[in-house]
């Protein structure tokens, strides 16, 4: 493997597939296969989930919630969703933890850096729920935080499209997408990748961040053996 410790960023809609709603039990399943691939080879895997799939805060946010009140209810559908991922993955044989960083004891432990770690170095997986704790602040960002928290060589973000394009894919079918891109570029071009606290996270703790389909079989392993696919972003580029 390529990597000795990488964060892996999903979107809550990338575990709906087909699904208007919710969970699509046969992508947890297929993230769970590759996942325990990767950590069978050795590398240290910690992941970061988003909400989207049950509840937006921007959305509710613009229906007339308060902002705030918008967020945690966001916060708490990560949760949702990374207890989903913790069964799917130990039901494959990966030893997994939750953390949370909205303490809720009977379900997960609450976020320690220290302690995340030292799963991490014990060969377990460890899904961050429940965003950084604040309103505000995207999982994108919460995902660049986690990683810089904890050391992480790259952020790997698993998405529905197979890289970063100049513009979206599906509506503009002559997009063209990068190999690679420089931090810099994506904060000036504001191609979307990710929020720009995210980006800006990782271009000031040096973390490549490398952008890939997560419905190619395979791809997640590919990733972390450093195989050329996606776009990669970096101050090397």
């Amino acid at each position: 493997m390529a990597y000795k410790r990488a964060l892996l960023k999903l979107s809550g809609e990338a575990l709906m597939g087909d699904k208007p709603y919710g969970i699509d039990p046969a992508i947890v399943q297929a993230i769970a296969e590759d996942v325990a691939k990767v950590v069978t080879k050795g590398t240290q895997l910690a992941i970061v989930v988003g909400g989207g799939n049950i509840f937006r805060g921007l959305k509710g946010s613009s229906e007339g919630m308060d902002r705030a009140t918008a967020d945690y209810v966001g916060m708490l559908a990560t949760v949702m969703n990374a207890i989903t991922l913790q069964d799917g993955l130990e039901r494959k044989g990966v030893p997994t933890r939750v953390q949370t960083a909205i303490a809720m004891q009977q379900v997960a432990e609450p976020y320690i850096r220290r302690r995340a770690i030292r799963h991490l170095e014990k060969g377990r997986v460890v899904v961050f729920g429940g965003g950084c704790g604040n309103p505000f602040f995207t999982t994108d960002t919460t995902a660049a935080l986690r990683a810089a928290e904890i050391s992480a060589d790259v952020v790997f973000k698993a998405t529905k499209v197979d890289g970063v394009y100049d513009r979206d894919p599906q509506l503009f079918p002559n997009a063209v997408k990068y190999e690679s891109l420089s931090f810099q570029q994506v904060l000036s071009g504001e191609l979307g990748v990710m929020d720009s606290t995210a980006i800006a996270l990782c271009k000031d703790n040096n973390i490549p961040i490398v952008v890939f389909n997560l419905f190619e079989p395979g791809n997640i392993e590919k990733a972390v053996a450093g195989a050329s696919i996606g776009s990669r972003i970096s101050d090397e580029s």
